[in-house]
């Protein structure tokens, strides 16, 4: 069970992250942990985020669907999670997959208004809507409760059952075009790098300045969330592009370019950037599709694909899915792709700018509860 239960705190590890190109929704983990109505188990269980998560993605049907987590640093040591758990916190907090603050307070509206994205919490927020008007608004604000079949979201702030992206803050946009810097040697998210120092257990010396999530303000001036220290502005942040793969009509995962690295997408691309598409193939698609199929680069804004596959592929203009208007894509030629424009790797398999290329499909996004031992998982009856 133990193992079951480490795959499963594995699948969300790969759910969890600070980058602001990529998360959907905001959550404060120290909350969700404790809301032991949605399984009826332990008072503080890590499990609980996957079920959220998993929620998450059947509301969006969007798989892969990445979450912003906020820690309260006691978390790390709390007697309520078992010690497998507190050490995949530890971990976490390590590679800056989430935010730990001594004290949390209002940083995940600030994460929210910052990024305009949802909120996923119980709490009403009463007396903030000044600060953030946007709290009144549909689908800003849900609270995750029991469902039939799992959690699902109601609101209680605003109305609305979905949950609604929103847009950045001005503040947010300003914030996000710059990369910054921690004077605190070791710091996990805004890459200090040196070591040492208070807080060198949650080093991380590699943070990609695109990944960077944003800064606090406090008076107007940016500042790491974690340390509270003034932050060094050290240049424009690299220029990035959110691109998606929807395979069978559902939205498998996203991905960042930056103009400082190609990515590769195919069956199995063998570098460790690379977008691997094998696990949703069907045998016909895994047999067409080449192992590192097409390579994606930003180069001065512009979204370049080229075919590096032994069958070729095909770019459809616009989002077009009438066959006349498909553009074959050559072994080793190079396209940029115009607005719209979606590259096709095989009937069904396609890759385009996240916010060109919508999802919706008939099935259920994977779950990353899959592996969860049936124990933990007492769901309330409906």
């Amino acid at each position: 069970m133990r193992f079951e239960i480490s795959k499963v705190l594995d699948a969300i590890e790969g759910r969890v992250c600070t980058d602001p190109s990529l998360a959907r929704a905001v959550v404060d983990l120290a909350e969700v942990i404790r809301w032991q109505d949605l399984d009826g188990g332990r008072p503080g269980s890590l499990l609980r985020l996957g079920m959220v998560i998993d929620a998450l993605s059947r509301q969006l049907e969007e798989d892969s669907v990445p979450v912003y987590a906020i820690v309260h640093r006691a978390l790390l040591s709390d007697a309520d999670l078992t010690s497998n758990e507190r050490m995949v916190v530890r971990r976490w907090a390590d590679d800056g997959l989430v935010e730990v603050l001594d004290n949390p307070g209002d940083r995940m509206l600030e994460v929210a208004d910052l990024l305009g994205l949802p909120v996923l919490s119980r709490v009403r927020f009463d007396g903030l809507g000044g600060r953030y008007p946007w709290l009144g608004q549909a689908g800003r604000v849900l609270a995750p409760v029991p469902g039939a079949g799992g959690p699902v979201f109601i609101a209680h702030v605003g109305g609305g059952q979905s949950p609604t992206i929103g847009t950045r803050s001005p503040v947010g946009a300003k914030l996000l075009a710059r990369q910054w810097r921690c004077p605190e040697p070791g710091c996990a998210l805004f890459g200090g790098g040196g070591g040492g120092g208070a807080f060198a257990d949650l080093a991380r010396a590699d943070r990609a300045p695109a990944g960077q999530p944003p800064p606090s303000l406090r008076g107007g001036v940016p500042v790491c969330p974690r340390h509270g220290t003034r932050l060094g502005d050290t240049g424009p942040r690299p220029r990035t592009e959110v691109l998606a793969v929807r395979i069978g009509g559902l939205v498998r995962r996203r991905f960042v370019l930056t103009e400082t690295q190609p990515v590769p997408v195919g069956r199995a691309p063998e570098q460790s950037e690379g977008i691997m598409l094998g696990q949703w193939l069907n045998d016909e698609a895994r047999r067409w599709i080449s192992r590192s199929h097409v390579q994606f680069e930003l180069r001065v804004g512009e979204v370049v694909v080229t075919d590096t596959s032994t069958n070729g592929s095909g770019i459809r203009p616009s989002g077009s899915m009438a066959e006349p208007d498909r553009v074959p894509l050559a072994p080793k030629q190079s396209r940029v792709l115009s607005e719209g424009d979606i590259v096709e790797l095989y009937p069904g398999v396609q890759i385009g700018r996240a916010d060109e290329l919508p999802s919706g499909a008939p099935f259920t996004p994977t779950s990353v509860m899959a592996e969860a031992p049936t124990m933990t998982m007492r769901l309330p009856r409906p």
